[in-house]
């Protein structure tokens, strides 16, 4: 008997996950998902479906009308929906796109609210209106009101450029057009005025605009490509292909028209004295945490921002992409990245494939050869001169081989290359004169390519032939059937009739699937497969070639179960595959292909970089395992020393210490499941690979089907109960379970998750987040990488030919992965050591500058009365003591960029958060409080019964304000100095100059002239000049800056001699070390040859190929008259139904013109 608990932890054999497919689509409803259920309850649940609409009637009317072509069609009322009053407009959304705020109308009113919502601005703006208040105010209100307005009005600034950027790249967008049929003829429209059920013709290579139905294309039987490269990062062409009713009706017609107090003469209660200096000290402690704070650090990350924006070294000319910085608030969280989950295709590789190798009858080729087969160095590149039809792209670099091709003597190399060129669904394509091919995959296509160019030409085909030039003479084969790819079969198998009459079957397709249908007598066939081990080792992608003799009466045995399945209703694909099997068997091995997917440039040495700087690195893609695997051995994320785990070897793993947790929590339902031991106890680099089938049963997500409805009685108190602790042991168990594969996979050096939904790349990207509360980042290139960039706490776009999608909701962006590693190591590393030291000082010398009112108010009766001047309270954060700071936060570096790459360790200390913590807060806080004891206490003891040299006596209030503002100014300033580690003329003159501004300032503020035009807002009328002429004082000063400053000075001393830190040891070095870096070659990347289990199995599609479209002639040429010719009345869509699936752009790859009917939301 199973206990309750063991239910719970074990899983089902019939429902083991399946490493080939993608589990779900994250759109997919809980109906579909009924729907895959077996037959019988399918038609139950057919039944019950019927039940439901026929007692629901007006369910139908809940559906989408579309008329093309009839704009009048949508005045009707039942197409209006009432927005306010009687004012109502169409229920269909416009085409066009707005993704900025504001407008001339909203921009000063909802900029403010905007502004207003942030705790600063409205804790400036209540102390203003206090300050306003004149019973508790000893402070005048412009010193709160000019820096909140400067404050204002630069975020302002800042946000109307941003929105005005917003503005014209929507505007860009909405005023593309295209052709769309107005009194019946096409005019040229903009993409913000098409309207739902416009008719729209778009030629090759244009976007589409919006969510379109495919009516008709030049094409025969309306076929067309798109690549949804925006979409998925993808850049394999999808077929598209209209109604026959709709494209044979556009043939056939046209569519075009249609404490102690001072007595201030106030009788006033000594409680409402204390409630009124309470609200004073409130105002006047306010600088602890001033507004230019917020103004200074807006200032910083606009400024980093820009520097990203302007590095050279980050720009990609190929694109003409520079780097791009969408976001000026997360620049120091860069410098904190401990995780990073990265897309593939489009952003670790190029998605290109290049034939790099082969073995043919047991005998490499590939290697740098020269004609005799001997070695050469340095390489020398193959002329392939004399084959006019080969592709001036592909490189190669074994003459030997092209030796053997033109001898003629090896007749197993002829039929290699001729499977190649015979064996696929690729469509030739002439223009301009121009050979072209259309392949469903990138590997597809770089095999028929490499065969082009060592002289077996792929020139067209038909239905029933393809046509081929073999080593220039053109022959033409009957195609008897193609067996086409799926991603269980993982091979494809043509069957030709040679001119001679002789029947045989050409294939390729993984070595796995290949090895198991091979003819015992294979000779070569450990030679070909340590060839696979060697292209293994070198990361490359293979695939195995093979061929079999057919009879004529076994052909037409077998042709006969063909067709039979061909033309099945029901399991047809199941019926199919069962049929293949039969034919595919006893076969010739040729050899293998080794295509390189080509990782984009310095992907090795970026991931290498960054594991040294402590940032885990997760990939995540839709990918099949194998190729995801083989790229991780590319980009050296894994090596041949790694001890890889599976899905099932993590389910085991986690499975097991489930058990043992519960099994140490015992029966208490309240004790903790948390366990601290590791998983692996040995220190070998780990990895692991799961694909999302495993991720959704180890994670317990799998999409549960949506129960009948049932008639049940009411639950007693104590099902409720026992129902409520099911749910919440579910609960508890699930998240544990997730926790624990955290754990697991934060143990492993890399993870790599395959066959991975969107849905699934922000679970992941959550679950670290929640888990690890650690700093994340998501790069990737496509739109279906959107929900994950948006999950992580920082995201990247990777800009190009992908399209602009990851972009658009990226924080950053730019046009190579390998820009990563300056992005963090030097952006991110210098952005947080700048705020960082930005912000310690910042709180020193506001914490200096205002604790002096606490000491002063022991001497003053607690009246609230202020230890400075009105106005030197107003410009000490914003002239006096805020432009060192803010050059250090925008230039200052302990060390160079180039050093900042060579050791990456240097960013373990933002991952830690070693500069900026409670510590290092509570530590400026101390410094601060001891600097302003030394302000104030040793001018008040130098003033405390003196004489000054003229005889008067310079113990006065003014006085001593000015003396005791003056040494802070000094050492807050010569503070920064020390603080400085990369000096420059302009922070040299920004400390002098901001102490030349103080006293040039204060003596104009100090002047009878401006006294006598505002009297009551300059009382210090002459304090200046007559103190500052005293000796006496400026000793005093003296003193102050040297008891202040000397011990610091003495402390780094110290610690820069006894304890340096790294940064500290490299800059001293530093000479030295750049010296070095000049000498230093480039890294190369190595990879480790060696016996290996592993295989590069070779993945044409993620989907079946064109077979059945071949076949069945729709994708052939034919001469047909132009679109423009056949437009007439169009009444065959009155009414069409059509459902919304997703706002996307599209670029047609193929096709010359379209009629489609535009989109709807």
């Amino acid at each position: 008997m199973i206990s309750e608990r063991d239910s719970e932890t074990t899983f089902e054999e019939d429902s083991q996950p399946n490493d080939e497919v993608v589990p779900y689509s994250d759109d997919e409803t809980e109906d579909e998902l009924d729907s895959r259920q077996p037959g019988a309850e399918q038609g139950l649940n057919q039944s019950s479906r019927d039940t439901e609409e026929s007692r629901d009637p007006g369910r139908k009317d809940c559906s989408w009308q579309v008329k093309a072509n009839d704009q009048r069609f949508y005045d009707q009322p039942s197409f209006k929906r009432r927005i306010f009053l009687c004012f109502k407009k169409s229920k269909y959304a416009g085409n066009a796109i707005k993704t900025y705020k504001y407008n001339p109308i909203t921009f000063l009113p909802l900029n403010l609210f905007e502004q207003f919502k942030r705790a600063a601005n409205f804790y400036f703006l209540v102390l203003l209106i206090l300050q306003s208040i004149p019973q508790i105010s000893t402070l005048s209100w412009y010193t709160t009101l000019v820096p909140l307005l400067l404050v204002l009005g630069i975020t302002a600034v800042k946000d109307l450029v941003d929105d005005i950027a917003r503005y014209r790249m929507d505007n860009e967008v909405n005023n593309r057009t295209c052709d769309v049929i107005k009194d019946g003829r096409f005019k040229a429209t903009k993409w913000k005025d098409i309207k739902v059920g416009d008719i729209i013709r778009l030629k090759k290579n244009t976007f589409v605009p919006a969510d379109i139905l495919l009516l008709s294309s030049s094409e025969p039987n309306s076929l067309c490509y798109v690549e949804t490269a925006e979409l998925d990062g993808e850049t394999n062409l999808k077929f598209k292909m209209a109604l026959e009713v709709t494209h044979r009706h556009l043939q056939e017609e046209s569519v075009g028209n249609s404490s102690w107090y001072l007595y201030d003469a106030q009788d006033l209660s000594p409680a409402y004295r204390g409630f009124l200096n309470f609200w004073g000290y409130i105002i006047v402690l306010n600088t602890m945490v001033p507004i230019s704070l917020y103004v200074s650090v807006e200032v910083i990350r606009f400024g980093q921002s820009y520097f990203i924006n302007w590095d050279l070294q980050m720009y990609y000319p190929e694109k003409d992409t520079a780097a791009k910085a969408r976001t000026t608030t997360l620049n120091e969280q860069l410098g904190q990245i401990q995780y990073i989950f990265s897309d593939k295709t489009g952003t670790l590789t190029q998605n290109i494939m290049t034939f790099k190798k082969c073995c043919i009858n047991g005998q490499r080729y590939g290697d740098c050869r020269d004609a005799a087969g001997q070695l050469q160095s340095p390489p020398e590149q193959v002329d392939f001169s004399w084959n006019v039809y080969a592709d001036g792209k592909f490189l190669f670099y074994d003459h030997y081989l092209i030796e053997q091709i033109k001898s003629g003597k090896e007749p197993e190399i002829q039929k290699f290359f001729f499977v190649l060129a015979i064996c696929h669904t690729v469509m030739a394509d002439t223009s301009d004169g121009q050979l072209n091919y259309q392949a469903a995959s990138p590997d597809e296509g770089a095999l028929v390519t490499a065969a082009r160019s060592f002289g077996y030409v792929f020139l067209s085909r038909t239905q029933n032939t393809i046509t081929i030039s073999e080593m220039g003479v053109e022959r033409t084969y009957d195609v008897l059937a193609i067996l086409d790819f799926n991603s269980d079969r993982k091979r494809m198998s043509v069957i030709v009739r040679e001119s001679g009459g002789n029947i045989r079957l050409y294939c390729k397709g993984a070595d796995t699937v290949i090895y198991q249908r091979l003819h015992p007598r294979n000779l070569k066939r450990e030679a070909t497969e340590e060839a696979l081990d060697v292209f293994a080792n070198e990361t490359l992608r293979t695939l195995c070639l093979c061929y079999r003799d057919i009879s004529q009466d076994e052909f037409e045995a077998w042709n006969k179960k063909f067709v039979e399945a061909s033309l099945a209703t029901s399991h047809r694909d199941e019926a199919l595959d069962k049929v293949y099997e039969e034919i595919e068997k006893n076969l010739i091995l040729l050899g293998a292909t080794a295509i390189e997917d080509k990782l984009q440039d310095g992907v090795p040495e970026t991931i290498s970089r960054l594991s040294k700087a402590d940032i885990k690195i997760w990939v995540l893609t839709g990918d099949k395992k194998e190729t995801a695997e083989n790229i991780g051995f590319s980009c050296e994320l894994l090596t041949e020393e790694t001890a890889i785990c599976y899905g099932e070897d993590t389910s085991a793993l986690l499975q097991a210490r489930l058990e043992n947790q519960r099994n140490r929590a015992g029966s208490s339902p309240h004790s903790s499941l948390r366990m601290n031991e590791p998983f692996f106890q040995d220190s070998r680099d780990r990895a692991l690979i799961i694909t999302g089938s495993w991720l959704n049963e180890i994670l317990l997500e799998k999409k549960k089907k949506k129960k009948k409805l049932k008639l049940k009685f009411p639950r007693t108190a104590e099902e409720k109960k026992k129902q409520a602790e099911k749910r919440r042991r579910a609960e508890a168990y699930k998240e544990q379970q997730q926790q624990n594969f955290v754990d697991l996979a934060c143990e492993c050096r890399a993870v790599i998750c395959c066959r991975v939904t969107p849905k699934q790349k922000a679970m992941v990207v959550e679950l670290v987040k929640k888990y690890k509360k650690a700093i994340t980042l998501a790069i990737g290139d496509g739109a279906n990488d959107v929900n994950m960039i948006k999950t992580a706490h920082i995201g990247v776009g990777i800009s190009g030919q992908e399209g602009m999608q990851a972009v658009m909701s990226s924080d950053y962006s730019f046009g190579q992965f390998r820009y990563l590693q300056r992005l963090l190591l030097v952006h991110g590393r210098w952005s947080y050591i700048r705020m960082c030291k930005f912000l310690r000082y910042f709180f020193y010398k506001n914490f200096a500058f205002t604790l002096v009112h606490i000491w002063y108010s022991f001497f003053n009766g607690f009246s609230a009365q202020t230890a400075y001047e009105d106005w030197f309270i107003t410009l000490y954060n914003v002239l006096y003591s805020s432009l060192p700071v803010l050059l250090v936060g925008l230039f200052d570096q302990d060390v160079s960029d180039k050093l900042s790459l060579r050791f990456p360790r240097l960013y373990v200390l933002g991952q830690r958060d070693l500069l900026f913590n409670y510590k290092k807060f509570f530590l400026s806080l101390l410094h601060g409080a001891v600097t302003s004891l030394i302000i104030f206490f040793i001018p008040y003891g130098a003033y405390l019964k003196s004489m000054g040299q003229d005889g008067e006596a310079p113990a006065d209030y003014q006085s001593f304000a000015v003396t005791a503002a003056s040494s802070l100014i000094f050492v807050v300033n010569f503070q920064i100095g020390l603080d400085t580690s990369y000096w420059t003329f302009v922070n040299a003159f920004s400390v002098f100059g901001s102490i030349a501004l103080y006293f040039g300032i204060t003596f104009d503020l100090h002047s009878a002239g401006i006294h006598v035009l505002f009297p009551s807002g300059f009382q210090f009328t002459g304090t200046a000049p007559n103190a500052l002429r005293q000796p006496y004082l400026w000793l005093t000063m003296i003193l102050s800056i040297a008891i202040c400053l000397l011990p610091i000075v003495a402390q780094r001393f110290l610690f820069m001699t006894i304890w340096p830190s790294e940064s500290d040891k490299i800059q001293r070095n530093r000479r030295k070390l750049l010296q070095e870096q000049q000498h230093r070659t480039r890294r190369q990347s190595a990879f480790r040859r060696g016996v290996s289990a592993r295989r590069s199995a070779y993945a044409f599609s993620h989907q079946r190929g064109y077979a059945d479209l071949i076949s069945s002639g729709r994708s052939l040429r034919k001469r047909r008259a132009p679109l423009d010719a056949v437009l007439a009345d169009f009444s065959l869509f009155n009414n069409f139904l059509c459902w919304y699936k997703t706002v996307s752009t599209f670029r047609i790859c193929h096709g010359k013109q379209f009629c489609l009917c535009a989109p709807f939301h």
